[in-house]
Protein backbone atom coordinates (compact mmCIF):
# COMPACT_ATOMS: atom_id res chain seq x y z
CA UNK A 1 0.00 0.00 0.00
CA UNK A 2 1.05 3.42 -0.95
CA UNK A 3 1.75 6.08 2.04
CA UNK A 4 -0.30 9.52 2.19
CA UNK A 5 0.74 12.71 1.33
CA UNK A 6 -0.02 16.05 1.34
CA UNK A 7 -2.76 17.15 -1.73
CA UNK A 8 -4.41 20.45 -1.62
CA UNK A 9 -8.08 20.55 -0.52
CA UNK A 10 -9.27 23.27 -2.98
CA UNK A 11 -7.76 25.60 -5.25
CA UNK A 12 -5.97 29.32 -4.21
CA UNK A 13 -5.21 32.30 -6.26
CA UNK A 14 -3.00 35.49 -4.93
CA UNK A 15 -1.04 38.09 -6.53
CA UNK A 16 1.96 40.40 -6.47
CA UNK A 17 2.90 43.29 -8.21
CA UNK A 18 6.78 43.89 -9.14
CA UNK A 19 7.95 47.33 -11.14
CA UNK A 20 4.37 47.61 -12.07
CA UNK A 21 4.17 43.28 -13.49
CA UNK A 22 1.18 41.32 -11.90
CA UNK A 23 1.69 37.85 -11.25
CA UNK A 24 -1.01 35.78 -10.52
CA UNK A 25 -0.82 32.52 -9.02
CA UNK A 26 -3.35 29.77 -9.46
CA UNK A 27 -3.04 26.68 -7.49
CA UNK A 28 -5.54 24.07 -8.52
CA UNK A 29 -5.42 20.47 -7.69
CA UNK A 30 -5.13 17.89 -10.19
CA UNK A 31 -4.87 14.15 -10.84
CA UNK A 32 -3.60 13.67 -14.08
CA UNK A 33 -1.86 15.33 -16.79
CA UNK A 34 -5.29 16.14 -18.96
CA UNK A 35 -6.70 17.87 -16.04
CA UNK A 36 -3.42 19.76 -15.63
CA UNK A 37 -3.72 20.90 -19.10
CA UNK A 38 -7.59 21.93 -19.12
CA UNK A 39 -6.52 23.96 -16.24
CA UNK A 40 -3.97 25.98 -18.00
CA UNK A 41 -6.40 26.22 -20.91
CA UNK A 42 -9.10 27.75 -18.48
CA UNK A 43 -6.55 30.18 -17.19
CA UNK A 44 -5.34 31.51 -20.77
CA UNK A 45 -9.09 31.79 -20.68
CA UNK A 46 -9.24 33.76 -17.88
CA UNK A 47 -6.66 36.03 -18.14
CA UNK A 48 -6.39 36.20 -22.48
CA UNK A 49 -4.66 39.35 -22.25
CA UNK A 50 -1.53 38.24 -19.78
CA UNK A 51 1.87 38.21 -22.31
CA UNK A 52 2.86 34.67 -20.19
CA UNK A 53 0.91 31.90 -18.64
CA UNK A 54 3.48 29.39 -16.60
CA UNK A 55 3.24 26.88 -14.62
CA UNK A 56 4.32 23.76 -13.14
CA UNK A 57 2.60 20.17 -11.98
CA UNK A 58 3.46 17.54 -9.76
CA UNK A 59 0.88 13.96 -10.04
CA UNK A 60 1.15 11.44 -7.64
CA UNK A 61 3.40 11.13 -4.35
CA UNK A 62 5.86 13.74 -4.10
CA UNK A 63 10.05 13.14 -5.21
CA UNK A 64 8.11 9.91 -6.42
CA UNK A 65 5.72 11.82 -8.62
CA UNK A 66 4.53 9.65 -11.68
CA UNK A 67 4.46 12.69 -13.33
CA UNK A 68 6.19 16.55 -13.44
CA UNK A 69 6.32 19.43 -15.65
CA UNK A 70 6.72 22.55 -16.27
CA UNK A 71 6.51 25.15 -18.85
CA UNK A 72 8.45 28.77 -19.45
CA UNK A 73 5.62 30.24 -21.83
CA UNK A 74 8.15 32.55 -23.43
CA UNK A 75 10.23 33.78 -20.33
CA UNK A 76 13.55 32.85 -20.23
CA UNK A 77 14.59 29.41 -19.85
CA UNK A 78 14.59 28.29 -16.54
CA UNK A 79 13.27 31.88 -14.86
CA UNK A 80 9.49 30.66 -14.68
CA UNK A 81 8.14 26.57 -14.61
CA UNK A 82 11.51 25.77 -12.43
CA UNK A 83 11.12 28.39 -9.42
CA UNK A 84 7.46 27.47 -9.26
CA UNK A 85 8.03 23.99 -9.81
CA UNK A 86 11.24 24.12 -7.04
CA UNK A 87 9.06 25.63 -4.76
CA UNK A 88 6.51 22.80 -5.02
CA UNK A 89 8.80 20.22 -3.97
CA UNK A 90 10.22 22.11 -1.48
CA UNK A 91 6.97 21.98 0.47
CA UNK A 92 6.44 18.44 -0.39
CA UNK A 93 2.75 18.60 -2.06
CA UNK A 94 1.24 15.73 -4.47
CA UNK A 95 -1.39 16.15 -7.14
CA UNK A 96 -1.26 20.34 -7.68
CA UNK A 97 -0.52 22.50 -10.54
CA UNK A 98 0.52 25.86 -9.86
CA UNK A 99 -0.16 28.26 -12.93
CA UNK A 100 1.37 32.13 -12.67
CA UNK A 101 -0.15 34.60 -15.37
CA UNK A 102 2.08 37.54 -15.79
CA UNK A 103 1.05 40.90 -16.96
CA UNK A 104 4.14 42.65 -18.22
CA UNK A 105 4.61 46.37 -16.35
CA UNK A 106 7.22 47.85 -18.75
CA UNK A 107 10.08 47.36 -16.79
CA UNK A 108 12.93 44.23 -17.39
CA UNK A 109 13.66 42.46 -14.20
CA UNK A 110 16.26 40.23 -15.45
CA UNK A 111 16.82 36.68 -14.74
CA UNK A 112 17.37 36.63 -11.07
CA UNK A 113 14.61 39.11 -10.52
CA UNK A 114 11.94 36.65 -12.71
CA UNK A 115 13.00 33.64 -10.74
CA UNK A 116 12.57 35.22 -7.02
CA UNK A 117 9.47 36.36 -8.49
CA UNK A 118 7.74 33.13 -9.86
CA UNK A 119 9.22 31.86 -6.75
CA UNK A 120 7.77 34.22 -4.41
CA UNK A 121 4.36 34.34 -5.45
CA UNK A 122 4.86 30.13 -5.72
CA UNK A 123 4.98 30.42 -2.01
CA UNK A 124 2.61 32.77 -1.29
CA UNK A 125 -0.25 31.30 -2.91
CA UNK A 126 0.86 27.69 -1.05
CA UNK A 127 0.77 29.21 1.84
CA UNK A 128 -2.67 30.29 1.39
CA UNK A 129 -4.00 26.57 0.04
CA UNK A 130 -5.66 24.10 2.50
CA UNK A 131 -3.73 21.00 2.35
CA UNK A 132 -4.89 17.61 3.21
CA UNK A 133 -3.65 14.12 3.24
CA UNK A 134 -4.34 11.80 0.42
CA UNK A 135 -5.64 8.30 1.21
CA UNK A 136 -4.41 5.71 -1.26
CA UNK A 137 -7.56 4.00 -2.66
CA UNK A 138 -7.94 0.52 -4.67
CA UNK A 139 -10.72 -0.33 -7.63
CA UNK A 140 -12.50 -3.54 -7.00
CA UNK A 141 -15.50 -4.98 -8.76
CA UNK A 142 -18.24 -7.05 -6.70
CA UNK A 143 -20.93 -9.38 -8.41
CA UNK A 144 -23.44 -10.03 -6.05
CA UNK A 145 -27.28 -10.68 -6.48
CA UNK A 146 -29.59 -7.72 -5.92
CA UNK A 147 -31.16 -7.71 -2.51
CA UNK A 148 -27.12 -7.11 -1.38
CA UNK A 149 -26.73 -3.81 -3.40
CA UNK A 150 -28.36 -1.68 -0.94
CA UNK A 151 -26.36 -2.82 1.86
CA UNK A 152 -23.39 -2.64 -0.31
CA UNK A 153 -23.98 1.09 -0.91
CA UNK A 154 -24.71 1.56 2.84
CA UNK A 155 -21.16 0.03 3.26
CA UNK A 156 -19.73 2.21 1.02
CA UNK A 157 -21.31 5.27 2.33
CA UNK A 158 -20.14 4.81 6.12
CA UNK A 159 -16.64 3.86 4.91
CA UNK A 160 -15.46 6.61 2.41
CA UNK A 161 -15.74 4.22 -0.69
CA UNK A 162 -17.93 5.79 -3.47
CA UNK A 163 -20.16 3.28 -6.32
CA UNK A 164 -17.96 3.96 -9.84
CA UNK A 165 -20.19 1.73 -11.84
CA UNK A 166 -23.21 -0.74 -11.55
CA UNK A 167 -23.81 -3.42 -14.55
CA UNK A 168 -27.13 -4.91 -14.16
CA UNK A 169 -27.36 -8.78 -15.83
CA UNK A 170 -27.82 -12.10 -14.15
CA UNK A 171 -26.23 -10.71 -11.10
CA UNK A 172 -24.85 -6.88 -9.81
CA UNK A 173 -21.22 -6.12 -10.91
CA UNK A 174 -20.61 -3.19 -8.84
CA UNK A 175 -17.39 -1.57 -9.28
CA UNK A 176 -15.87 0.47 -6.22
CA UNK A 177 -13.39 2.84 -5.26
CA UNK A 178 -11.95 2.12 -1.46
CA UNK A 179 -9.93 3.80 0.63
CA UNK A 180 -7.21 1.23 1.50
CA UNK A 181 -7.40 1.72 5.09
CA UNK A 182 -11.11 0.60 4.57
CA UNK A 183 -10.25 -2.28 2.02
CA UNK A 184 -9.41 -5.44 5.11
CA UNK A 185 -13.38 -4.36 6.29
CA UNK A 186 -15.05 -4.52 2.64
CA UNK A 187 -13.38 -8.16 2.85
CA UNK A 188 -14.73 -8.53 6.29
CA UNK A 189 -18.42 -7.57 4.66
CA UNK A 190 -18.41 -9.68 1.58
CA UNK A 191 -16.93 -12.57 3.18
CA UNK A 192 -19.83 -12.41 5.93
CA UNK A 193 -22.30 -12.32 2.48
CA UNK A 194 -20.45 -14.55 0.64
CA UNK A 195 -19.25 -12.40 -2.12
CA UNK A 196 -16.17 -12.35 -3.84
CA UNK A 197 -13.86 -8.94 -4.71
CA UNK A 198 -11.16 -8.89 -7.30
CA UNK A 199 -8.95 -6.11 -6.65
CA UNK A 200 -8.01 -4.54 -10.32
Amino acid sequence: MSQTYPVPAGSAETEIIIKKSRFIARAVPVGGRETAMSELARARTDFPDARHHCFAYVIGKPGAATSAAMGDDGEPSGTAGKPILNVIHHKGIGDIMVIVIRYFGGTKLGAGGLVRAYAGVTEKVLAQLEIVEHAPESTCSIALDFAQEQPLRHWADQNGAHVDAVEYGSQVNVTLTVPDAAFEALRDFAGAAGLVISRD
